[in-house]
């Protein structure tokens, strides 16, 4: 953008804590000003503020703060800012109505059902952002070609071609009258949501037209914010828009906030600022127009200009990875010559579609605060923030990263501005940092010393640096999850550092990784600041098509493309583009039939053939998958789910500036002690001003900017460019060697390695499955395990598979000796070696080297799979009486044997119950794991074999370490040294499961003795053995309260006493299926009440199939969470031993023939109590064809039980409607013949309340109470939302 003669062009990122700006002078000065972004009691508004000192600096005329800012030297002005991301996450937006479909009421409220945090007994969930709500009655329902519904409608065709009928007709009177009572409340603002408006918003904008006629200022249409399907997240994302007619869209939650902001900002210049170009960025890396800035689109305001600022300054033939460690919360992301956007992502319980950079949030930063726990070092991820501040704030603050930093002489205080104090105006504390962390090296030498009398005492210093390489280390995990995850090679990226508190550990971090450059650009303080200056315009228009890809729908589409092109082509030249400088992107979002994978997809050129005029999108699509998840899936229909044009209004600024060359050998401002791995070291200051291109530093030494300080390690040398930036080459450093005694430090590090390990067999594993169950659900888990089969690590957390695979690697170990050799693959299922029911089938790996003749370690993946046989589709039947109506079982099959697939392998069984050939294209997925072995290799060379089996041993101990603390907090006074808790609880048929647990509190030791409880029985809930270990180590890691490893040492300190052949160890042929889905609900009850800790939860994971010959689905459903001692359970949510997502309303009805009538909590079911149980859900559908429906189901007999004189949760139901005939009490298992026209309704329990209800607690809570999280950054982007879908089953 050509800046206008004499004029000023600024560029601002208002933060959180500080409003970065970056000033474009006329002669091409620059100026840079950092500034807090609140402080009252010297400027109303900072980004104002700053603009006018730099005015009043470069002209040298006053200009009074109390007076509007002369705007004749201003070209424009562009900004991002937090005020929506911050008005979202103190709910602090419009108050608001939703006006959502009939039986819809409380789908926003349930979401997806899983909750947040697994081991969150305390399930926080923030709160919804509307305060009340209308149902509409009225419906739109897709047509289906195997629909024998009788349906008295015309055939209609929606705006993604697929066929429909409005099966409802919209009540105009009813909607008016509850509008009326809205606006009788004082509410003028709605978000409307209704089923697949999508495809068919009709219903929507007549909904639009009444409110606005009626008075409402503020309505949002989904079908107008984001035309996808998915309701659930397009009603999230309608909640942040505002429909302000028809045709244009403002904010109806966050823009309110966005405005008043605004308005308070262009009142403090001339003319509120009329004839200045004022532009925002967006969530996307785009500018837009202030009129045209939205809410949804506001998320990421901030950050994406950091993105876009290294993407266009660090980026040349390698790929970059943006790090962006700040004070409370490091954003990392990637770069290689195209953004990466995700359209569908979560923030603050807010689950928004929208294009946004894929900016993931991954751990807190320079705030993080510093935890010497059970032996560990432990970084965050709670942050001490700007207030009260790290000890050396001088606010009283905790220890963090930060005081690390200024310990080891990696800050200087003399460089730090003086704002700390009564007064501000005083330096960093660095005495009283020095004085936390000697009384925290008292601790770590006191446990240390306990644990090895022969333990040398680590110095202060050594302390501090401990924290600093733990913290390195758990920053580099989210790096090689975001890298690996799609089949990149993290070593062969450039790390770009920017933000106040990257430079200090950028070498650390890219040594720790692999890669051998990092890249700190001159503006890296401001970095945000400065991508706004260099960012282009952009508009984008979006709609859905699902539609085939293939021949006789390419003109369809070019048309749909050529619609959308125009509309952004008209934007942008109406806000001055010429046509020469627009750029139009244009992409389908596709996806391989029966899948859910979509990558939005540009098309390249297209060499030959019919293809779009726009180019060939399917080669696209076809690399990239494959890239992705490693293989492709010839033969198979591709989908185009939306037609996406974003049109780039070029702003063609340089960011090339030769700077004048150096004359000579820098001179260091002075040489100071830092300490190193080695110890303290002579280390040279410079200050970044004085510095010119051609200077070369060689480490160690440290760069002092005004904004941030740079460290230069040992074995590395920093060059200024030509652009005066600097460029670090990263030597191989030192490497230390560890022994095999234990050391908290490393123990630390290992449990991050370890972890890391196996998460990233995972990723391959979930890259390289074709199993729907594998790669889409994410129905599985994988693990490392010891020489001697205990388990090390366990990553992602499955609460039901934790401790079960130890049992399956070890009876293998038992069964085949020495008969494992290298280049097997084991497949096991069977109860009895460790299993927990058929269709989760283990394949485990063992690791040899060529000194060792037996195996190394272990590792070993579990996953789920739907074509395991039995009785009934899904291997799921309600009525099975033995294992073998339940699947093909496997006790030790070699899969893999000396490195060859057994392809041929067959199984077959009774007649009966036949399954003729188990899938092995799919459980050939499984052999792509071992590639972790190489994984496991890689750790082996770096420290040795000894070294990581001991470290395997030593972080089996701190588990074991961290349950006995738990154990020993558990006291009673009368038995100071044994306490015996009691509990049992009743499955449906009467079995009981009965547990007596005897605590030597000195020891912190228990015995869990299951004795007295019922036998096996013949129905399905027997349970194996395994799952009684599963769940007690979820038991205990949920009362632990803190992250600890999940491994055999959190069993170590516990005697587990099961009767033989009792329903938690039945015979081999018993069947089980049952056992795991429901039982293992059962025993956590049973634990949870003998520990007092909360109230029986719905204890039921309402396992729910329908199918027949053509089609099958399965669904297990929410219900209520039981209460606590000092909070409310949650309603219609996930509890215990799963967490299951469920299918999207809309997807539901769109793949399979039901219609779904009613999906919303069910008032009262939960039990009363001075802190009240969660509600359960009721959930109705209306099947419109022939299918066979199963439900296998608890508490339908045994109510959810309170505690401490809470009363009990409602039990549930289940309900067939049958069409004008009777309605039909299933019981809890049961499978039935349906047919069209035919009703099921569920009713899941409630929660158990905790507490004698009082007159003002006895009703159970209308709305989730709002709790503060101590975690004070928000998780987003890719690699936290797989984290969330991996723990989601």
């Amino acid at each position: 953008v050509k800046m206008e003669r004499g004029k000023f062009q600024f560029a601002i990122d208002r933060g959180g804590t500080f409003t970065d700006i970056y000033a474009k002078c006329p002669g091409g000065k620059s100026r840079v000003m950092k500034l807090l972004s609140v402080d009252p009691s010297n400027y109303p508004d900072a980004p104002r503020e700053g603009i006018r000192r730099i005015l009043e600096e470069e002209l040298g005329v006053p200009m009074p703060a109390d007076d509007p800012v002369d705007t004749s030297h201003i070209d424009y002005i562009r900004m991002g800012t937090t005020v929506a991301t911050n008005a979202l996450l103190e709910r602090k937006g419009e108050r608001m109505a939703l006006v959502i479909t009939q039986g819809f009421r409380d789908l926003l409220h349930i979401g997806n059902q899983s909750r947040p945090k697994i081991f969150d007994l305390q399930i926080k969930v923030p709160d919804v952002l509307y305060e009340d709500i209308v149902e509409v009655e009225e419906r739109i329902i897709l047509h289906q070609e195997r629909c024998s519904l009788n349906i008295n409608s015309d055939v209609l065709v929606g705006s993604t071609n697929e066929k429909l009928y409005k099966w409802t007709k919209l009540d105009e009177n009813k909607l008016r009258k509850n509008l009326d009572a809205l606006l009788k409340k004082g509410i003028k603002s709605l978000a409307v949501v209704l089923m697949h408006s999508y495809t068919c918003a009709d219903h929507e904008v007549r909904v639009g037209e009444i409110a606005m006629e009626m008075g409402f200022t503020q309505v949002s249409l989904s079908s107008k914010v984001m035309s996808m399907v998915k309701l659930v997240p397009r009603g999230f994302t309608g909640e942040l828009e505002n429909f302000k007619n028809i045709f244009s869209c403002v904010d109806a939650y966050l823009t309110p906030s966005i405005q008043k902001y605004l308005a308070g900002f262009q009142s403090g210049f001339d003319e509120n600022l009329k004839n200045i170009k004022l532009l925002f960025m967006q969530s996307d890396g785009g500018l837009t127009p202030v009129d045209r800035f939205n809410g949804s689109r506001a998320m990421l305001s901030g950050p994406a200009g950091g993105v876009v600022g290294y993407a266009m300054t660090s980026h040349n033939d390698q790929p970059v990875i943006g790090f962006d460690m700040g004070g409370t919360s490091t954003d990392v992301s990637r770069y290689n010559g195209q953004y990466e956007h995700v359209f569908e992502s979560t923030s603050a319980g807010v689950t928004i579609q929208a294009p946004q950079l894929d900016i993931n949030t991954v751990a807190a930063g320079g705030g993080s605060m510093l935890f010497f726990r059970s032996g560990m070092f432990v970084v965050g991820p709670q942050s001490a923030g700007a207030h009260p501040g790290p000890t050396c704030y001088r606010k009283g603050g905790p220890l963090t990263v930060t005081d690390a930093n200024l310990c080891l002489g990696r800050l200087l205080p003399e460089y730090f501005p003086k704002i700390f104090g009564t007064s501000e105006n005083l330096a960093l504390d660095e005495s009283a940092t020095r004085t936390a962390f000697e009384a925290l090296t008292v601790d770590v030498n006191e446990f240390m010393s306990s644990a090895n009398k022969s333990h040398e005492p680590l110095s202060v210093e050594q302390v501090a640096m401990g924290f600093i390489r733990v913290a390195n280390e758990s920053m580099c995990r989210p790096i090689r999850a975001l890298t690996q995850a799609k089949g990149h090679d993290t070593s062969r990226h450039v790390l770009s550092c920017f933000g106040g508190a990257g430079g200090q550990h950028a070498c650390a971090i890219a040594r720790s990784l692999g890669m051998t450059k990092v890249f700190i650009h001159k503006y890296s303080g401001i970095l945000s600041a400065y991508g706004m200056a260099l960012a282009d315009v952009v508009h984008e228009a979006q709609e859905s098509a699902a539609c085939h890809f293939k021949q006789e729908n390419i003109s369809w589409l070019d048309s749909r493309v050529a619609h959308l092109s125009n509309q952004c082509l008209q934007e942008l030249k109406s806000q001055g583009f010429s046509e020469k400088r627009i750029e139009l992107e244009v992409y389908l979002n596709l996806r391989y039939d029966r899948t859910d994978c979509a990558l939005m997809c540009s098309p390249v050129a297209a060499k030959s053939g019919n293809f779009s005029k726009y180019g060939d999108f399917l080669t696209t699509f076809t690399n990239r998958y494959h890239s992705e998840f490693g293989f492709t899936i010839p033969g198979r229909t591709v989908i185009v789910d939306d037609i996406r044009v974003r049109g780039v209004g070029k702003s063609g600024v340089s960011v090339h500036k030769n700077e004048p060359t150096s004359d000579g050998k820098n001179q260091a401002k002075s040489t100071i002690q830092c300490y190193f791995e080695d110890g303290f070291q002579d280390t040279s200051v410079y200050l970044f001003e004085n510095l010119s291109p051609g200077h070369k530093i060689v480490g160690s030494a440290i760069i002092i900017d005004k904004n941030s300080t740079i460290l230069v390690e040992p074995d590395c040398i920093a060059d200024v460019t030509t652009d005066g930036d600097i460029s670090i080459t990263i030597g191989g450093g030192k490497v230390n060697q560890v022994g095999t005694e234990l050391d908290s430090i490393q123990l630390s590090i290992f449990s991050h390695r370890f972890m890391s390990i196996a998460e990233q067999m995972g990723r391959i594993l979930q890259r390289t499955a074709i199993s729907t169950n594998i790669k889409e659900r994410l129905d599985f888990s994988c693990a490392l395990f010891g020489p001697d089969g205990g388990l090390v690590s366990n990553a992602p957390h499955i609460p039901v598979h934790l401790g079960a695979m130890q049992e399956a690697v070890q009876y293998q170990m038992r069964e085949l000796g020495d008969q494992i050799k290298e280049g097997d693959c084991i497949l096991s299922n069977h109860p009895l070696a460790g299993g927990s029911h058929l269709p989760d089938l283990t394949v485990i790996t063992p690791v040899f080297t060529p000194e060792h003749e037996t195996p190394i370690f272990f590792l070993a993946n579990r996953g789920h799979h739907a074509d395991i046989g039995g009785t009934t589709p899904g291997s799921m039947p309600p009525h099975s009486t033995s294992i073998k109506q339940e699947g093909a079982v496997f006790k030790s099959f070699k899969l893999v044997r000396n490195g060859e697939f057994q392809e041929k392998g067959e199984i077959s069984l009774k007649p009966k119950f036949v399954i003729s050939k188990i899938s092995t294209s799919k459980i050939q997925n499984y052999f792509f794991s071992i590639q972790g072995i190489h994984l496991v290799n890689e750790l082996v060379e770096t420290y040795g074999l000894n070294v990581v089996q001991a470290y395997m041993a030593h972080i089996q101990s701190n588990a074991e370490v961290a349950v006995r603390n738990l154990l020993r907090d558990v006291n009673d006074p009368k038995s100071p040294h044994v306490v015996s808790l009691n509990a049992q609880d009743y499955m449906d048929d009467g079995s009981m499961i009965k547990l007596r647990i005897d605590i030597d509190a000195e020891k912190g030791s228990a015995i869990f003795d299951f004795s007295g409880t019922s036998p096996m029985v013949l129905n399905n809930l027997n349970a194996p053995k395994a799952i009684t270990l599963s769940a007690i180590i979820y038991c205990l890691r949920c009362m632990v309260g803190y992250d600890v490893p999940l491994n055999q040492g959190c069993l170590t300190p516990v005697n587990i006493r099961i009767p033989k052949w009792s329903i938690l160890d039945p015979e081999e042929t018993a069947a089980v299926v049952g056992g795991n889905v429901l039982t293992s609900q059962r025993i956590v009850d049973v634990i949870m009440k003998a520990f007092k800790t909360c109230a029986a939860s719905q204890g039921c994971m309402n396992n729910i199939t329908f199918g027949d010959d053509e089609v099958g689905y399965y669904e297990t459903v929410a219900g209520g969470a039981g209460a606590g001692p000092t909070w409310h359970g949650r309603s219609g949510i996930h509890t215990h031993m799963t967490n299951t997502r469920i299918t999207d309303p809309e997807i539901l009805e769109r793949r399979y023939p039901v219609i779904l009538e009613k999906f919303q909590l069910n008032p009262g079911t939960g039990g009363g109590g001075e802190y009240s149980g969660g509600d359960g859900v009721i959930r109705q559908m209306l099947f419109r064809k022939d299918l066979v429906l199963s439900v296998l189901t608890e508490r339908r007999v045994f109510a959810p039980y309170g505690l401490d004189g809470g009363q009990p949760g409602k039990t549930g139901n289940n309900l067939l409607l049958r069409h004008n005939g009777p309605t039909i009490n299933l019981g809890g298992k049961n499978s039935v013949e349906v047919h069209p026209g035919d009703v099921f309704r569920l009713l899941t329990p409630g929660g158990g309340g905790f507490g004698s209800p009082t007159p003002s607690t006895g009703e159970p809570p209308t709305k989730q109470r709002k709790v503060k999280d101590d975690q004070t950054f928000v998780e987003r982007g890719s690699v936290f939302e797989y984290t969330q879908q991996q723990e989601a089953h």
